[in-house]
């Protein structure tokens, strides 16, 4: 399988950009992952910047509004969140608006979907935010309905949280069977059998050690549900970032907020082949690189150069 690359960009935070011109970067990023060879293009689905990337004041866009724009600027790169939390879209209106995002970039949208864990901007935003077994149920519930919306002319469901009357999506998804899904999160329990049963797309964080333990699990779920696991891509957030010499691994490292430069590993390219070549060997079929550390054009470029690197040690002799 030809390795899977995605570009996720959960900071819109640059210095020296004022908001009126954020916008504009941020498609200029984008625009530097579709010409690298990035297969996906996320933002997150966030209304308050999350602790791992940023202060909680830090600026942020609706995620659905910035996709649209960025398809109208970009031709062939997938397009979704990472993820939409399941407990503030309800779901048949969230099917639709993926579904927008199909026409609008012709084809290309992806529903990424998850249980959501932010409670600090649920609270703020007077959104209910239930136990997380309620979540998972809620993620359940509106996947079924996603998927029939994508698939079917006039569906109905009737479950504990939501449900649907012969709901109307017209126009119909672009892509048959409808926009691929991500299922966000590593959950053994829930989560993976969720992801199991819907996921076209997985993503989940960890050292290579103990995100390779959730493939099995996976594995097991899709079993138990008759489905051939190999229908899944399996991508990992990666915290390796590309640079060009070795002198310039300290000055990235240093572009970093302090309290974030453990979650990132400066390499060289060839270095960072050999990294991820580990993941492939463990059966992860794609990466996911954030621009909280690949914050240019120029440094989206060496991921492009990896990517190449990569594919060509995976291309048939």
């Amino acid at each position: 399988m030809r390795a899977f690359f995605g570009y996720h960009m959960p900071s819109y935070t640059f210095a020296g950009v004022p908001d009126t011109k954020l916008f504009d970067r941020v498609v200029e990023l984008a625009q530097a992952a579709e010409a690298a060879g990035f297969d996906l293009v996320t933002v997150m689905d966030h209304f308050y910047q999350i602790g791992p990337v940023g202060a909680v004041e830090e600026p942020m866009l609706e995620g659905y509004t910035a996709l649209a724009g960025i398809a109208a600027r970009t031709k062939r790169v997938m397009l979704g969140t990472m993820v939409t939390g399941v407990t503030y879209r309800n779901p048949a209106m969230l099917a639709k608006t993926v579904t927008t995002l199909d026409i609008v970039s012709g084809g290309r949208a992806m529903l990424g979907i998850g249980a959501a864990w932010n409670d600090v901007e649920h609270a703020g935003y007077g959104i209910e935010f239930p136990p997380i077994g309620e979540r998972e149920d809620r993620l359940e519930e509106a996947l079924t309905i996603c998927k029939a919306m994508f698939t079917q002319e006039r569906p109905s469901f009737e479950g504990r949280y939501y449900r649907i009357d012969r709901a109307l999506n017209n126009p119909r998804p672009v892509r048959p069977g409808g926009p691929r899904i991500m299922v966000g999160g590593g959950g053994e329990k829930r989560t993976l059998k969720i992801a199991a049963q819907f996921a076209d797309i997985t993503n989940w964080f960890g050292a290579l050690e103990e995100a390779a333990l959730k493939l099995a699990v996976l594995d097991r779920h899709c079993e138990a549900l008759g489905r051939d696991p190999s229908e899944i891509v399996r991508t990992v957030a990666v915290p390796i970032v590309p640079v060009a010499r070795e002198a310039d691994k300290a000055r990235v490292l240093e572009s970093i907020p302090a309290e974030r430069r453990s979650m990132f590993m400066p390499v060289l390219v060839d270095q960072g082949a050999e990294i991820l070549r580990g993941y492939i060997d463990a059966g992860f079929d794609g990466f996911t690189f954030r621009n909280v550390a690949i914050r240019t054009p120029e440094a989206v470029g060496l991921v492009g150069e990896l990517i190449g690197l990569v594919r060509s040690e995976g291309a048939p002799a």
